[in-house]
């Protein structure tokens, strides 16, 4: 089983995380949610002499996706994200970059769906569809590592916004509750902000258990 690391970039005034996720016997990486200053991903990937595979975005927003394009031309490498975000992520409105002077829209290499399942970089990847932030949130599940890239949909005692375009509540607190916190206690979660925490943290503590 390959060994994996994780690289934490916190970008733009957003300060969205953005993942450097590697096999750090192949220096494979996939590059999760490229927030944007995509030369300060440019330079972390030099320092650490990582060689980009591929792009996963948890979901359409402009904060988590400004710098994708710009990876994707630059190395050669595909978008993978929800099939379910494919109009958030083309639509400036509904991603919010047009309010914010951010102006970006996107469409994927390759369309996800739930249950899916990704080997890249020497890992096994499930795709767990999570609605709720957003109608085609995602989290990306390292089945063999234990690791989790929530994106906005949980964080350390948190949880996302569900105040913006296609965001649902009780949706979210479902994909919580029902796909997230039956996974292993131990599964080591990297969400869309803020530090990263546990999904049995999270299952004792978190917010959500109110709704």
């Amino acid at each position: 089983m390959p060994n994996i690391f994780v690289t934490t970039i916190a970008l733009t005034e957003w300060q969205a995380n953005c993942y450097l996720i590697s096999n750090t016997q192949t220096k494979e990486t996939i590059i999760a949610d490229p927030a944007g200053d995509f030369p300060k991903i440019q330079k972390k990937l030099a320092e650490l002499n990582l060689t980009p595979i591929a792009v996963f975005l948890t979901h359409g927003h402009f904060d988590h996706i400004m710098a994708a394009r710009e990876v994707c031309d630059t190395y050669g490498v595909k978008i993978y994200a929800a099939s379910a975000e494919r109009e958030i992520l083309s639509d400036t409105s509904m991603n919010l970059s047009g309010m914010y002077g951010k102006t970006t829209a996107l469409e994927a290499d390759i369309w996800l769906d739930d249950a899916q399942n990704i080997t890249l970089a020497g890992f096994n990847i499930r795709v767990i569809a999570t609605p709720g932030h957003t109608s085609g949130s995602l989290c990306f599940y390292f089945e063999n590592e234990n690791i989790l890239i929530s994106g906005d949909t949980l964080f350390k005692d948190g949880i996302g916004t569900t105040q913006l375009p296609t965001g649902n509540l009780p949706v979210l607190a479902r994909s919580i509750k029902e796909k997230l916190f039956t996974l292993a206690p131990e599964t080591v979660v990297y969400p869309g902000h803020g530090g990263k925490t546990t999904i049995g943290y999270e299952s004792v503590h978190s917010m959500i258990l109110n709704f």
